[in-house]
Protein backbone atom coordinates (compact mmCIF):
# COMPACT_ATOMS: atom_id res chain seq x y z
CA UNK A 1 0.00 0.00 0.00
CA UNK A 2 1.61 3.18 -0.99
CA UNK A 3 2.29 5.96 1.62
CA UNK A 4 -0.02 8.56 2.07
CA UNK A 5 -0.15 11.92 4.08
CA UNK A 6 -0.81 15.45 3.80
CA UNK A 7 2.24 17.80 3.39
CA UNK A 8 0.13 20.55 4.61
CA UNK A 9 -1.13 19.69 7.67
CA UNK A 10 0.76 19.30 10.89
CA UNK A 11 -1.86 17.10 12.82
CA UNK A 12 -1.44 14.63 9.35
CA UNK A 13 1.82 14.97 9.75
CA UNK A 14 1.73 14.30 13.29
CA UNK A 15 -0.39 10.74 12.59
CA UNK A 16 2.02 9.94 10.02
CA UNK A 17 4.98 9.84 11.89
CA UNK A 18 3.50 8.17 14.82
CA UNK A 19 2.17 5.36 12.36
CA UNK A 20 5.42 4.57 11.00
CA UNK A 21 6.83 4.87 14.92
CA UNK A 22 9.09 7.83 13.61
CA UNK A 23 10.09 10.72 16.17
CA UNK A 24 11.69 14.19 15.40
CA UNK A 25 15.51 14.51 15.90
CA UNK A 26 16.56 17.36 17.13
CA UNK A 27 20.35 16.59 16.47
CA UNK A 28 19.41 16.41 12.59
CA UNK A 29 17.35 20.08 12.61
CA UNK A 30 14.35 18.08 11.45
CA UNK A 31 11.05 20.98 10.45
CA UNK A 32 9.14 19.91 7.55
CA UNK A 33 7.98 23.29 5.59
CA UNK A 34 4.05 23.01 5.95
CA UNK A 35 3.31 26.04 4.03
CA UNK A 36 2.58 25.31 0.25
CA UNK A 37 2.45 28.98 -1.01
CA UNK A 38 6.18 29.13 0.20
CA UNK A 39 7.19 25.71 -0.88
CA UNK A 40 5.73 26.94 -4.24
CA UNK A 41 7.62 30.52 -4.14
CA UNK A 42 11.08 28.75 -3.49
CA UNK A 43 10.55 26.28 -6.37
CA UNK A 44 9.93 28.97 -8.58
CA UNK A 45 12.84 31.10 -7.44
CA UNK A 46 14.99 28.06 -8.30
CA UNK A 47 13.75 28.49 -12.35
CA UNK A 48 14.86 24.90 -13.09
CA UNK A 49 15.15 23.98 -16.86
CA UNK A 50 13.96 20.33 -17.62
CA UNK A 51 15.89 17.75 -17.06
CA UNK A 52 18.39 19.62 -15.07
CA UNK A 53 20.48 17.87 -12.30
CA UNK A 54 19.26 19.55 -9.05
CA UNK A 55 20.62 18.56 -5.49
CA UNK A 56 18.33 18.72 -2.45
CA UNK A 57 19.60 18.68 0.93
CA UNK A 58 17.49 17.39 4.05
CA UNK A 59 14.23 16.20 1.71
CA UNK A 60 13.02 14.90 5.02
CA UNK A 61 9.51 13.25 3.47
CA UNK A 62 9.69 14.46 0.11
CA UNK A 63 7.59 17.33 -0.04
CA UNK A 64 9.80 19.43 -2.14
CA UNK A 65 11.42 16.45 -3.63
CA UNK A 66 8.00 15.79 -5.23
CA UNK A 67 7.85 19.01 -6.76
CA UNK A 68 11.11 18.80 -8.06
CA UNK A 69 10.41 15.66 -10.15
CA UNK A 70 6.79 17.22 -11.18
CA UNK A 71 9.29 20.17 -12.34
CA UNK A 72 11.57 17.78 -14.59
CA UNK A 73 14.18 17.55 -12.60
CA UNK A 74 16.82 14.48 -12.13
CA UNK A 75 17.04 14.62 -8.31
CA UNK A 76 19.53 13.54 -6.34
CA UNK A 77 18.89 14.10 -2.47
CA UNK A 78 20.61 13.95 0.65
CA UNK A 79 19.47 12.47 3.54
CA UNK A 80 21.35 11.55 6.90
CA UNK A 81 18.14 10.31 8.71
CA UNK A 82 17.86 6.29 8.44
CA UNK A 83 14.06 6.36 8.86
CA UNK A 84 13.33 8.93 6.41
CA UNK A 85 15.68 7.45 3.68
CA UNK A 86 13.02 4.55 3.90
CA UNK A 87 10.22 6.36 3.08
CA UNK A 88 12.09 8.33 0.46
CA UNK A 89 12.86 5.32 -1.27
CA UNK A 90 9.55 3.49 -0.96
CA UNK A 91 7.72 7.27 -2.53
CA UNK A 92 10.08 7.64 -4.68
CA UNK A 93 12.46 4.60 -5.67
CA UNK A 94 10.79 4.13 -9.14
CA UNK A 95 11.30 6.84 -10.65
CA UNK A 96 14.39 6.88 -12.64
CA UNK A 97 14.90 10.51 -12.32
CA UNK A 98 15.09 10.14 -8.24
CA UNK A 99 18.52 8.98 -6.62
CA UNK A 100 19.19 8.90 -2.58
CA UNK A 101 22.27 9.63 -0.56
CA UNK A 102 22.21 8.02 2.52
CA UNK A 103 24.18 9.76 4.98
CA UNK A 104 25.61 13.26 6.87
CA UNK A 105 26.11 15.49 3.45
CA UNK A 106 29.22 17.30 4.30
CA UNK A 107 30.92 13.51 4.32
CA UNK A 108 28.67 12.37 1.57
CA UNK A 109 28.72 15.11 -1.15
CA UNK A 110 32.58 15.19 -2.51
CA UNK A 111 31.85 11.68 -3.25
CA UNK A 112 28.91 12.10 -5.46
CA UNK A 113 30.95 15.21 -7.09
CA UNK A 114 33.89 13.28 -7.96
CA UNK A 115 31.08 10.71 -9.75
CA UNK A 116 29.71 13.71 -11.62
CA UNK A 117 33.59 14.89 -13.12
CA UNK A 118 34.50 11.51 -13.79
CA UNK A 119 31.56 10.45 -15.99
CA UNK A 120 32.12 14.04 -17.67
CA UNK A 121 36.00 13.67 -18.95
CA UNK A 122 34.49 13.63 -22.38
CA UNK A 123 32.18 16.60 -22.11
CA UNK A 124 33.30 20.30 -23.07
CA UNK A 125 32.48 21.48 -19.84
CA UNK A 126 30.18 20.09 -16.20
CA UNK A 127 26.78 19.33 -16.37
CA UNK A 128 24.74 22.60 -14.79
CA UNK A 129 23.85 21.73 -11.28
CA UNK A 130 21.05 23.36 -9.09
CA UNK A 131 20.17 22.89 -5.46
CA UNK A 132 17.67 23.58 -3.57
CA UNK A 133 17.26 23.00 0.67
CA UNK A 134 15.65 23.44 3.99
CA UNK A 135 18.99 23.50 5.66
CA UNK A 136 19.66 22.75 9.38
CA UNK A 137 20.55 25.95 10.86
CA UNK A 138 23.68 23.72 12.34
CA UNK A 139 24.92 23.19 9.52
CA UNK A 140 24.23 25.87 6.53
CA UNK A 141 27.05 27.93 6.60
CA UNK A 142 29.93 25.46 7.07
CA UNK A 143 28.04 23.46 4.49
CA UNK A 144 28.10 26.58 1.68
CA UNK A 145 31.67 27.37 2.32
CA UNK A 146 32.55 23.52 1.58
CA UNK A 147 31.20 23.90 -1.28
CA UNK A 148 32.94 27.36 -2.20
CA UNK A 149 36.47 26.66 -0.51
CA UNK A 150 36.41 23.39 -3.03
CA UNK A 151 35.45 24.91 -5.87
CA UNK A 152 32.25 23.05 -6.43
CA UNK A 153 29.62 25.56 -7.61
CA UNK A 154 26.08 25.84 -8.53
CA UNK A 155 24.34 27.49 -11.55
CA UNK A 156 21.74 28.34 -8.61
CA UNK A 157 21.32 27.91 -5.34
CA UNK A 158 17.88 28.09 -3.09
CA UNK A 159 17.97 27.20 0.48
CA UNK A 160 15.89 27.93 3.45
CA UNK A 161 18.08 29.24 6.66
CA UNK A 162 18.87 30.73 9.78
CA UNK A 163 17.22 34.47 9.04
CA UNK A 164 20.57 35.62 10.67
CA UNK A 165 22.52 33.24 8.26
CA UNK A 166 20.46 34.44 5.71
CA UNK A 167 21.50 38.04 6.44
CA UNK A 168 25.20 37.75 6.65
CA UNK A 169 24.93 35.61 3.40
CA UNK A 170 23.86 39.18 1.59
CA UNK A 171 25.60 41.71 4.26
CA UNK A 172 27.57 44.70 2.55
CA UNK A 173 30.76 46.03 3.76
CA UNK A 174 30.63 48.30 6.93
CA UNK A 175 27.61 46.44 8.23
CA UNK A 176 26.51 44.55 11.33
CA UNK A 177 26.76 41.34 10.11
CA UNK A 178 29.68 41.79 7.32
CA UNK A 179 31.82 38.58 7.46
CA UNK A 180 34.30 36.27 5.72
CA UNK A 181 31.69 34.23 5.47
CA UNK A 182 30.02 37.18 3.06
CA UNK A 183 33.00 37.79 1.75
CA UNK A 184 32.86 34.09 0.73
CA UNK A 185 29.69 34.19 -1.25
CA UNK A 186 29.67 37.31 -2.72
CA UNK A 187 33.26 35.69 -4.39
CA UNK A 188 31.51 33.12 -6.57
CA UNK A 189 27.08 34.67 -6.51
CA UNK A 190 24.97 37.49 -6.68
CA UNK A 191 22.98 36.88 -3.42
CA UNK A 192 19.50 37.98 -3.06
CA UNK A 193 17.05 37.67 -0.20
CA UNK A 194 13.94 35.93 -0.66
CA UNK A 195 10.59 35.82 1.86
CA UNK A 196 11.07 35.67 5.68
CA UNK A 197 9.19 32.63 7.10
CA UNK A 198 7.85 32.26 10.00
CA UNK A 199 8.15 29.20 12.46
CA UNK A 200 4.56 28.66 12.16
CA UNK A 201 5.38 27.74 8.54
CA UNK A 202 7.08 24.70 9.52
CA UNK A 203 6.47 21.59 12.03
CA UNK A 204 8.58 21.16 14.20
CA UNK A 205 7.96 25.26 15.16
CA UNK A 206 11.31 26.46 15.19
CA UNK A 207 12.08 29.12 18.05
CA UNK A 208 13.61 31.30 15.24
CA UNK A 209 12.65 32.95 11.99
CA UNK A 210 13.99 31.71 8.78
CA UNK A 211 14.92 33.30 5.33
CA UNK A 212 14.94 31.95 1.43
CA UNK A 213 18.13 33.04 -0.10
CA UNK A 214 19.29 32.65 -3.99
CA UNK A 215 22.60 32.55 -5.43
CA UNK A 216 23.03 33.17 -8.77
CA UNK A 217 26.77 31.86 -9.96
CA UNK A 218 28.48 34.94 -11.22
CA UNK A 219 30.28 34.95 -14.68
CA UNK A 220 33.94 33.27 -14.75
CA UNK A 221 36.39 36.16 -13.79
CA UNK A 222 40.11 36.06 -12.58
CA UNK A 223 40.52 33.05 -10.86
CA UNK A 224 40.91 33.98 -7.05
CA UNK A 225 44.80 32.89 -5.32
CA UNK A 226 44.90 30.47 -2.96
CA UNK A 227 45.53 32.40 -0.38
CA UNK A 228 42.60 34.11 -0.60
CA UNK A 229 39.79 32.04 1.51
CA UNK A 230 42.36 31.53 4.29
CA UNK A 231 43.18 35.54 4.46
CA UNK A 232 40.13 36.64 4.63
CA UNK A 233 39.09 34.14 7.29
CA UNK A 234 42.24 35.35 9.37
CA UNK A 235 41.71 38.94 8.64
CA UNK A 236 38.14 38.65 10.07
CA UNK A 237 39.36 36.80 13.00
CA UNK A 238 39.78 40.61 14.32
CA UNK A 239 38.10 42.51 12.04
CA UNK A 240 38.38 45.65 13.98
CA UNK A 241 42.13 45.67 13.79
CA UNK A 242 43.78 47.72 11.00
CA UNK A 243 44.44 45.73 8.53
CA UNK A 244 48.41 46.37 8.15
CA UNK A 245 48.36 44.18 12.22
CA UNK A 246 46.08 41.49 11.08
CA UNK A 247 47.49 40.57 7.69
CA UNK A 248 51.10 40.69 9.16
CA UNK A 249 50.06 38.29 11.61
CA UNK A 250 48.42 36.24 9.02
CA UNK A 251 51.70 36.80 6.67
CA UNK A 252 54.01 35.93 9.88
CA UNK A 253 52.60 32.32 9.05
CA UNK A 254 54.86 31.97 6.07
CA UNK A 255 57.89 33.82 6.77
CA UNK A 256 60.10 35.45 9.81
CA UNK A 257 57.67 38.18 11.90
CA UNK A 258 59.95 40.98 10.63
CA UNK A 259 59.93 40.41 7.07
CA UNK A 260 55.92 39.44 7.84
CA UNK A 261 55.41 42.94 8.19
CA UNK A 262 57.54 44.55 5.43
CA UNK A 263 55.56 42.37 3.17
CA UNK A 264 51.78 43.37 4.27
CA UNK A 265 53.07 46.91 3.75
CA UNK A 266 54.17 46.43 0.36
CA UNK A 267 51.00 43.79 -0.57
CA UNK A 268 48.42 47.00 0.82
CA UNK A 269 50.69 49.53 -1.02
CA UNK A 270 50.41 47.45 -4.24
CA UNK A 271 46.60 46.82 -4.04
CA UNK A 272 46.34 50.26 -3.06
CA UNK A 273 44.73 49.94 0.68
CA UNK A 274 45.52 52.02 3.57
CA UNK A 275 46.96 49.84 6.41
CA UNK A 276 44.49 51.82 8.85
CA UNK A 277 41.57 50.45 7.12
CA UNK A 278 39.67 47.56 8.98
CA UNK A 279 38.73 44.48 7.40
CA UNK A 280 34.62 44.90 7.63
CA UNK A 281 35.29 47.74 5.62
CA UNK A 282 36.97 46.23 2.80
CA UNK A 283 35.06 44.95 -0.66
CA UNK A 284 35.53 41.76 -2.15
CA UNK A 285 37.45 43.66 -4.92
CA UNK A 286 39.84 44.76 -2.55
CA UNK A 287 40.11 41.53 -0.36
CA UNK A 288 41.12 39.91 -3.98
CA UNK A 289 43.36 42.77 -4.82
CA UNK A 290 45.11 42.07 -1.73
CA UNK A 291 45.51 38.66 -1.92
CA UNK A 292 47.24 38.75 -5.50
CA UNK A 293 49.52 41.48 -4.51
CA UNK A 294 50.32 39.13 -1.49
CA UNK A 295 50.78 35.66 -3.14
CA UNK A 296 52.80 37.60 -5.19
CA UNK A 297 55.25 38.74 -3.06
CA UNK A 298 55.21 35.78 -1.29
CA UNK A 299 56.38 33.51 -4.47
CA UNK A 300 59.02 36.63 -4.47
CA UNK A 301 60.40 35.09 -1.19
CA UNK A 302 60.47 31.50 -2.71
CA UNK A 303 59.16 30.11 0.69
CA UNK A 304 54.97 30.21 -0.19
CA UNK A 305 53.57 26.84 0.37
CA UNK A 306 50.79 26.66 -2.07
Amino acid sequence: MPLSFNYNSRQDLRRFLDEQGLGMRKKFGQNFLINPAIRTKLLDALELTPNAEVWEIGPGLGAMTAGLLERGGRVTVFEIDPAFNKILSEMFGSNPAFKLVEGDVLKTWPKVQSGIVASDKASVQTPELFLLGNLPYNIAAALLADFIEKGFFFKRIVVTVQREVAQRMAAKPGSRDYSSFSVLCSSVYKVSLLSIIKGSSFYPVPKVDSQGVRLDLLSAGDKLPPLFYPMVRSLFSSRRKKIINTLSAFTSSFIMKGEAKDIADSALIKAGISGDLRAETLGMDEFAKLATALEAFLEETDIHES
